[in-house]
């Protein structure tokens, strides 16, 4: 309320203000004489403008001086205990005591095979192996007929193993049989028609073996291995031989180097019917080797006398130097070696290469092939898509290589051969072996594997290596679902032979016939499912092609071969 009244009061003042003014100015009285009338105007001045110059003509320069003073620091620290990792192993998977895998084929071919062992053990182990495998069928001759080819296979072994600390101790008792019968024959003779019986070759061998050897995993330990064996193998009553050996091995690391010797020594002992001098292999063969990353190299060699029913033995000294470097580690390595070996034409090697020789103790005379020098080099290394290769080349110069050729003596006042029975042919030979091996996974399913061979041989008294491929080669296919379900294929192939018979005759020369056969390729195939951890079923398919195959001169064999069979374990 009193600030309207305040207001108030303050316009009335304001209201009457002009009107006392103008009374005042009325009493004035002035004359103003006006000659122009007023032009405001403004003088014209020159401007002057510039812009800042942004260049600094102040200049600074910084003057100061340093040390540095070193002064050891010395941490204060506590040392506290680690505890140490707990490497816990994977988990082993289960072993079963024993197996048993059962089968049956065409030509009434059955198949049995048992093992029992112990389960895994840090002391040791035992265990027993046997498998039976025999065929019935019949093959057809040239001329026609129809003849028995069965053949039968029976093995069986005892053995056991032994640990301790720093060593092991193993052994085995073991019996191979073999049973063949000589089917094949020279069909241009008419009048011979045999019976099982008669052409029924059986060979035997009981064996024991021992073996006693180091446990050291540390390379520069001292390491050894030694092993007993001997061997009765025997075919009839009258022949037969004795076969006692050891064989020795110790090797060290000295001053960066690896150095060791082998030892060896074999003697056998033939009956009075076949041979009156024994015969022994006796052999030293020291060597130094060492391997870096980059390079390897073996410098060694080998002594050997073999006396083999001579009157002296023959005493042959065998070079064995190997050296090797990495072109591309991993990738690309390259190697060359120079060496030799004496192959040991026992009684138990050859009956797996041919059991057809003539009974008449040939087997057991026969002299040892010894390939005086090879010269090997190649590459080796991985494929770097999963796998491996190698290839290479050698040279030998082999001494007594072995060939076969049929025999034919009809000759009724001695006994008789029919061209089922075999001669050894001996010969001395320059081998140029060209070769490949490869191996590698396609993915998680697929894996391959091949390899292939070609030979050039120069030989001295024989026209062609009988029997002797040009080349040979394999391929291998395999798949594995999970290991649910296994399969394979397999392609094999083998170059052209030349296969030989001889025929003697009291009234007439000696004649040879030599026969060609061609390009041979075999297609079989496998599959197993396994139907659960301790059972299996498999399959098998041998010769798919039905390609008609003769091994030896008039011995052809069986076509289309199936079999199948299961597996169980206990």
């Amino acid at each position: 309320m009193i600030k309207k009244i305040l207001i108030i009061e303050l316009l009335i003042i304001l209201i009457y203000l002009p009107v006392s003014a103008q009374t005042s100015q009325q009493d004035l009285k002035r004359e103003v004489t006006l000659y122009n009338p007023y032009k405001p105007s403004l003088p014209e001045v020159k401007k002057r403008s510039f812009l800042p110059d942004i260049n600094d003509t102040a200049k600074v320069r910084p003057d100061f001086r340093y040390d540095i003073r070193t002064n050891p620091f010395t941490p204060v620290y506590t040392i506290s205990p680690i505890k140490a990792a707990t490497l816990l192993p994977d988990p082993l998977p289960k072993l079963y005591k024993s197996y048993i895998n059962l089968g049956l084929g065409n030509y009434l071919t059955p198949l049995a095979e048992l093992s029992i062992t112990n389960e895994r053990s840090k002391k040791g182990a035992l265990g027993f192996y046997a498998r039976h495998f025999s065929t019935n069928g019949k093959v057809k001759l040239q001329n026609d007929k129809n003849v028995f080819a069965g053949y039968m296979d029976n093995d069986a072994s005892l053995f056991g193993k032994k640990f301790f600390r720093q060593n092991f101790i193993e052994g085995s008792v073991d019996f191979n049989q073999k049973i063949r019968y000589a089917y094949g024959y020279d069909t241009t003779i008419t009048d011979y028609d045999p019976i099982k019986k008669d052409i029924r070759m059986g060979y035997n061998n009981i064996g024991t073996k021992i073996s006693f050897a180091s446990l050291t995993l540390d390379s520069s330990n001292f390491s050894y291995d030694f092993d007993f064996n001997y061997d009765f193998f025997f075919n009839t009553r009258q022949m037969y031989m004795h076969n006692a050996g050891f064989t020795g091995m110790m090797s060290k690391t000295y001053k960066g180097f690896y150095v060791g010797s082998g030892i060896n020594y074999d003697y056998f002992k033939l009956p009075g019917t076949i041979s009156n001098n024994p015969k022994y292999i006796l052999s030293l063969s020291p060597f130094i080797k060492k391997n870096t990353p980059q390079w390897n190299f073996k410098v060694g060699f080998e002594v050997l006398f073999d006396y083999n029913m001579t009157t002296t033995p023959e005493t042959h000294i065998y070079p064995d130097i190997l050296f090797g470097f990495n072109i591309v580690p991993s990738y690309i390595s390259f190697f060359t070696g120079l060496n030799g070996k004496l192959e040991k034409n026992e009684p138990k090697r050859i009956i797996n290469e041919n059991p057809f020789l003539i009974t008449d103790g040939t087997l057991f005379k026969l002299p040892n092939t010894s390939h005086a020098l090879i010269v090997n080099a190649g590459l080796k290394g991985n494929t770097g898509i999963g796998g491996n290769y190698i290839v290479g080349a050698s040279y030998s110069f082999i001494n007594n290589m072995l060939f076969y050729s049929n025999l034919t003596f009809p000759d009724p006042l001695f006994t008789s051969e029919y061209g089922n029975h075999f001669i050894p042919l001996t010969d001395d030979v320059e081998l140029l072996k060209i070769y490949g091996e490869i191996n590698g996974v396609i993915n998680k399913q697929l894996s391959y594997a091949g390899k292939a061979n070609w030979y050039k041989y120069t030989l001295t008294n024989n026209d062609y290596p009988w029997n002797k491929p040009l080349w040979d080669g394999q391929i291998v296919v395999k798949y594995n679902l999970r290991d649910k379900i296994i399969a394979g294929v397999e392609l094999t192939g083998t170059g052209k032979r030349k296969l030989i018979a001889s025929t003697y005759d009291l009234l007439l020369p000696p004649t040879s016939a030599v026969s060609d056969m061609p390009v041979h390729f075999n297609l079989n195939m496998s599959a197993e499912y396994r139907f659960t951890k301790i059972l299996s079923f498999w399959l098998k398919f041998n010769n798919i092609t039905y390609n008609r195959y003769y091994e030896w001169a008039y011995y052809p064999s069986k076509s289309f071969f199936c079999m199948l069979g299961f597996t169980y374990s206990l």
